[in-house]
């Protein structure tokens, strides 16, 4: 088994956007001891590239301090794994409930209708509460010995 450089296997990722990521979780990996690590003294430029957003078409990239590790069976099995993972993961938009989306099965209809029935409840409960204190207080201005106007 030998040794390689982090900034080597960051080459070897599919998707340079994406090493930012690998980065800071093989960083995490390390740190919860599923293989071991050491820093090396220098540093290496990410692949990826950062759009500034106030400068319109103005890019830059950031630098990551350079490690050494033990390339195992283990560690390219986590390897080949991440690297689908982060090749293929595109972010799953939140589908908006339609009634298409309800039969097209892309949506739980009966978690949904658990979920608003919960929603209807803690509103009337709120509302419910909220008249009930009012009630409190208008109780509580009156003046004790006052009678009510209709029982005179």
């Amino acid at each position: 088994m030998g040794y390689r450089k982090l900034s080597d296997q960051v080459r070897m990722l599919k998707n340079p956007q994406r090493s930012d990521v690998f980065v800071r979780l093989f960083r995490t990996a390390v740190r919860e001891g599923r293989f071991d690590a050491a820093y090396l003294p220098e540093r290496f430029e990410l692949p990826k590239v950062y759009a500034r957003r106030d400068n319109a078409g103005e890019s830059y990239r950031k630098d990551a301090r350079d490690m050494v590790f033990e390339v195992s069976p283990d560690f390219e099995r986590w390897f080949a794994e991440l690297d689908s993972e982060l090749n293929s993961s595109k972010r799953r938009r939140r589908i908006k409930p339609s009634l298409e989306a309800y039969e097209q099965g892309l949506i739980d209809f009966r978690a949904a209708a658990e979920e608003t029935r919960r929603k209807m409840m803690a509103s009337q409960e709120k509302g419910q509460k909220l008249g009930r204190s009012r009630g409190k207080t208008r109780r509580a201005t009156r003046s004790p010995g006052a009678e009510p106007a209709a029982q005179r």
